[in-house]
């Protein structure tokens, strides 16, 4: 498997700029995901990277070979590139196996290579039914198979989960993400899925406004977001005013430890914009109206209760403030009740706009 980079890879169409000056690696056998919303260019980078669309500027490289710049480009099918599509794009009139060994030599397709396939995606028995017999799940089984057919340097995924039921979402995920790691295959994911990106991938990138904003891995993404775009982006956050001043924010949830997104002492001085996490902060319901604790108090505006934890929505009495919280296992308070409020660990700081 190879290695793919983009340097100052642009894109537009017409007056409308899709990517702008896009950097970054895919390194060999790992999987990176690009993260982004709707139109925001994902599936044109995949394209972009396949050789189904050119560049308006920049250097793509496949295993250190340039495939697409100014003076040079390698077709689609010299570049050894599989695609696995949002719907799979299976050809209907074509069986299970016959999809599969689509574009193979007569060599490969008598040696059995569809079949082989077929066995590793947990498919044995199925190359003679056409792709309408099959469920969604399956027909993604298959699309991932032919991707892997002609043994490509690298695997192309444009949203391939985004059309299935979540349970089965989750599980094929982990499938597909176990088999192609034991392929050792090189892997550009792009979606807009933030829990399918954090929970596979070796890096992310997120992809906003035709820029990556941020390219990491996930924890790092997670823990140190370069900006409150991707902070809030990238799982759930709470981004209260505060105000820093000697490495401490003072905030509604009271005075934390403050930190920059490199992990260090926040050095500046001033208003500021402050992430906390729903799980760090814990909560305890008050039997009675608190009063001079120093704890924040609220009252619980909404739950969701998801069996192995729990999301409450707690609106602050001074300031006005709407917290979310996540706490494990069953909800500690009920609708209504009057909580008090704890945060823990550091806090994110970053100077407020305009100070």
């Amino acid at each position: 498997m190879s290695t793919v980079r983009l340097k100052g890879v642009s894109k537009s169409y017409g007056r409308s700029q899709v990517l702008t000056g896009l950097d970054f690696e895919v390194p060999e056998a790992s999987v990176v995901a690009v993260l982004g919303k709707s139109g925001s260019g994902k599936t044109t980078l995949l394209r972009l990277v396949a050789g189904f669309e050119r560049p308006a500027e920049g250097t793509i490289e496949i295993d250190g070979e340039p495939v697409d710049f100014a003076e040079r480009f390698v077709p689609p099918e010299r570049r050894r590139v599989g695609y696995v599509a949002q719907e799979g794009n299976l050809f209907p009139h074509l069986t299970v196996e016959k999809n599969v060994a689509f574009g193979l030599s007569r060599a490969e397709r008598a040696a059995g290579r569809a079949q082989e396939l077929l066995s590793l995606v947990g498919l044995s028995g199925m190359g003679k039914r056409y792709p309408h017999e099959l469920s969604g799940g399956q027909q993604q089984r298959v699309a991932l198979a032919r991707a892997l057919a002609p043994r490509p340097r690298v695997v192309l995924l444009d949203e391939p989960f985004s059309s299935l039921d979540a349970g089965l979402r989750a599980s094929l995920r982990s499938e597909v993400m176990v088999l192609l790691r034991a392929q050792r295959a090189t892997t550009l994911l792009v979606t807009h899925d933030q829990e399918e990106a954090l929970s596979v991938a070796d890096l992310v990138g997120v992809l906003e406004s035709g820029r990556i904003r941020q390219f990491a891995p996930p924890e790092d993404l997670y823990a140190r977001p370069s900006d409150r775009v991707v902070a809030e982006f990238v799982g759930e956050a709470n981004i209260l005013a505060g105000t820093v001043a000697n490495g401490w924010a003072d905030t509604p949830l009271g005075r934390l430890p403050a930190v920059t997104n490199d992990g260090q002492e926040a050095g500046f001085v001033g208003p500021a914009s402050v992430l906390v996490r729903p799980e760090q902060i814990s909560l305890r319901r008050l039997d009675r109206p608190a009063a001079g604790t120093g704890e924040a108090v609220g009252r619980v505006l909404h739950r969701e209760f998801y069996g192995h934890d729990c999301l409450l929505v707690v609106g602050l009495d001074e300031p006005s403030v709407q917290l979310r919280v996540r706490c494990p296992g069953r909800p500690p308070a009920e609708l209504g009740d009057q909580v008090a409020l704890v945060a823990s660990g550091e806090a994110l700081a970053w100077p407020a706009e305009g100070a």
